[in-house]
């Protein structure tokens, strides 16, 4: 099989996507995906697992009010701005059934997907493939489906039934975990509530994604995310059993996984927090790297203001006469401005600093 001659038609207005290139079992790669040298992950710059200073911290929520516990997410926050988080309280027969419905909706004959895209209003079901396809010069070895977390009589009537429920389910316990953790992130800045208010500030609009990374016949030319950070307040991640992920170390040119622990979490900062922070909590870049043998699957629950929140430092964290290192922003017009381009690393939350 060869590629198809107009590749973005065949991806995005066919609805497609990255599965159906990989399904053609095209012997290499099209040239729209091929990544320039200098932005290809090299292995020389992967930190190896047993380095202790940059591992990714593992956290046992169980006891999430205790000071210890508390403290060790703290540090998780400041330093690196990513850790792992196990026993959260989600039960892990939701996790497994949220897997499965992820490769269950991804498999659905193209013509059920391009319903789905074409009927779904954006604001409540977004199917996509790479990141802004229209806007990237190269593109990323990636589909993803986004579903907002809203009335129930919206997902009822425009989530996709094959995964509806089991994204549903997953949801209702993530959101009580969310509230917890995010109590304890701002305990540390010195909010005693998570009020009505910060709720709108932080958790106002929670999106739940599917991402499908297939196997790719060229992977080390591609990238499957490129580096960015999240413009979230925090990120959930589960993932599969199939490494992928990378962060990027402290000292800005090197890169750490983040292997897949089974029933674990991946917590990272998101820009919205190191804005409110003033810094102190980090908001890391990592990417993401094809897989030449096996499909990889993620789920991310971006955990976002709502789009008429007004982001800015914290009151309470410039207490004591601390100068403000960022301005008041507007969610959407941050958001818009991010998916307005390719991912470039931090330059995003250039937008917000004064």
């Amino acid at each position: 099989m060869s590629t198809p001659n107009n590749l973005i038609d065949f991806l995005v207005n066919q609805a497609n996507g990255v599965k159906g290139l990989a399904d053609l079992n095209l012997p290499t790669v099209p040239h729209q995906y091929i990544q320039p040298i200098q932005a290809r992950l090299d292995s020389c710059k992967i930190i190896p697992h047993d380095s202790e200073e940059q591992s990714i911290p593992i956290i046992d929520f169980t006891n999430w009010d205790d000071p210890d516990v508390q403290d060790s997410i703290f540090s998780a926050a400041t330093k690196l701005g990513f850790f792992q988080i196990v026993n959260h309280g989600i039960p892990i027969n939701v996790l497994d059934d949220l897997k499965a419905s992820v490769h269950k909706f991804f498999e659905l004959p193209v013509e059920e997907k391009k319903s789905v895209k074409e009927n779904s209003p954006p604001e409540v079901v977004r199917l996509a493939t790479s990141f802004s396809p229209h806007a990237e010069s190269v593109l990323e070895w990636k589909d993803y489906l986004q579903l907002v977390y809203t009335s129930e009589e919206k997902i009822h009537a425009y989530w996709p039934a094959v995964c509806k429920n089991q994204a549903l389910e997953y949801m209702k316990y993530a959101d009580a975990f969310i509230r917890k953790l995010l109590q304890v992130l701002l305990k540390k800045l010195n909010v005693n509530e998570l009020d009505k208010e910060r709720e709108h500030a932080l958790m106002g609009a929670m999106i739940l994604g599917f991402n499908y990374y297939p196997a790719c016949p060229e992977p080390e030319l591609v990238s499957g995310v490129g580096p960015h950070s999240d413009i979230s307040s925090i990120s959930v991640l589960l993932q599969d059993d199939n490494s992928g992920l990378y962060i990027r170390g402290k000292d800005g040119d090197s890169w750490i996984n983040v292997p897949p622990v089974n029933g674990a979490l991946v917590i990272n900062i998101g820009d919205v927090l190191q804005i409110m922070s003033n810094g102190r909590y980090k908001s890391i870049e990592h990417r993401v790297v094809a897989n030449g043998n096996k499909t990889r699957i993620s789920m991310p629950i971006f955990v976002n203001p709502a789009p008429d929140a007004v982001i800015g430092t914290l009151p309470e964290v410039l207490e004591n006469g601390e100068e403000p290192h960022y301005k008041q922003v507007v969610f959407s017009e941050y958001f818009n401005y991010f998916f307005s381009k390719a991912h470039d690393g931090k330059k995003t939350i250039e937008f917000a600093k004064i």
